[in-house]
């Protein structure tokens, strides 16, 4: 089965611009297609392999960067 997420990332620090942008690279570096914009980040992939990659994703920067705030909406299917 196929997962469309779009997923917002609000780190809670004064250069949070950078952190955004590490982690959209980190993202773009895994299995699943990764299409950033202004607004969002949207993933497309097989729904168990974009899960596994927003779980290490988020444990990533929590664990390097601390407090962060994720939004994410998640709908079934390819909708690029």
């Amino acid at each position: 089965m196929m997962l469309s997420v779009e997923l917002s990332h609000y780190p809670l620090t004064e250069d949070y611009k950078s952190v955004i942008r590490e982690l959209i690279a980190r993202l773009q570096a895994s299995q699943v297609e990764v299409r950033p914009n202004r607004m969002s980040t949207h993933i497309f992939g097989e729904y168990q392999q974009v899960m596994d990659v927003l779980a290490d994703t988020m444990k990533w920067s929590f664990e390097k960067h601390g407090k962060a705030a994720f939004v994410a909406k998640f709908i079934e299917g390819d909708r690029r």
